[in-house]
């Protein structure tokens, strides 16, 4: 069907049919490409394959949407390069928390991921370096004992290799269903890149909306080098649970990237668009003899 026959039918009215009544209308299908992204902060509305062509940044108010780890590797990575590294670890119900099985098959199907971030070495404008990417469409980028331990895995191989590491946090803390486990990777996590710091090894994180909890409170903030992508939501505990505690009213723009970088919690706010460019230069600079 020709794709102006597809636009029309997008907005057609269907005919009131008897069998419906008392029942919800069933939506129509979007023909692959049209109207299936709508901005939550301008609410316009755009092919997906713009969106995409510009690093799902939204053409008009600039919002960065979230993309998929997968995305946010490809696009900073040199074409071809990237090597996946522990793919097939993945999380258990340990604890036998209630429908914690369930959640993790839900999240692997609107993923079609295995894990909440993705782990591997790439080169980045020829530089080798080992690169990790949390994904939101899995359980909200969670940590649990598998995410905590495919980092660690992927530091203990950079320090061993003289790499640099390049990290996208994206989270909503640590993970419930897996209780003092999901908070042990917190430590784990931390001593891994001590180890990598000791060593003189670079690493860079930049920090995606939303990172918080535990993630922010371990490997989010121990890079040496902080970035943000704009008006992301970083922080620790939510901005209503901080008011009900200390019983005070929070400054405006508390705990987005643009006031953790004028408080110098961040070191940078830099646009998807330009991520590649920054991040190519800040690791040439810091590039002392080691593979490239």
């Amino acid at each position: 069907m020709p794709l102006l026959e597809n636009i029309k039918n997008l907005f057609r009215r269907p005919a009131n049919k008897p069998e419906l009544k008392g029942k919800q209308a069933p939506s129509p299908k979007l023909p692959d490409g049209v109207l299936s992204i709508v901005c939550p902060a301008c609410k316009k509305s755009f092919f997906k394959s713009d969106l995409l062509d510009n690093f799902f940044v939204c053409i008009k108010c600039s919002l960065h949407h979230r993309p998929s780890a997968r995305d946010r590797i490809s696009w900073l990575v040199d074409e071809k390069s990237f090597v996946e590294t522990n793919q097939n670890l993945v999380s258990e119900n340990l604890l036998q928390f209630p429908e914690y099985d369930e959640k993790l098959s839900k999240a692997k199907e609107q993923s079609d991921e295995l894990e909440a971030v993705i782990c591997g070495t790439a080169k980045i404008n020829g530089i080798d370096t080992a690169v990790f990417a949390m994904d939101s469409y899995f359980m909200m980028g969670s940590m649990g004992t598998v995410v905590g331990e495919k980092i660690t895995l992927l530091f203990e191989y950079a320090t061993k290799n003289d790499l640099p590491v390049i990290g996208y946090t994206v989270s909503g803390g640590a993970r419930m269903q897996e209780g003092i486990l999901s908070l042990m990777q917190m430590a784990k996590t931390s001593c891994a890149i001590k180890a990598h710091s000791l060593k003189g090894l670079l690493y860079i994180v930049c920090l995606c909306d939303p990172t918080t909890g535990g993630v922010t409170a371990s490997f989010a903030m121990l890079a040496d080098i902080i970035l943000a992508e704009p008006k992301a939501l970083i922080g620790f505990a939510g901005p209503r649970v901080i008011e009900q505690t200390i019983r005070q009213k929070l400054p405006s723009g508390f705990q987005k990237a643009e006031f953790l970088l004028e408080k110098g919690f961040v070191d940078k706010i830099v646009a998807r668009k330009d991520q590649k460019a920054v991040i190519g230069t800040l690791l040439k600079l810091h590039n002392t003899g080691g593979k490239s």
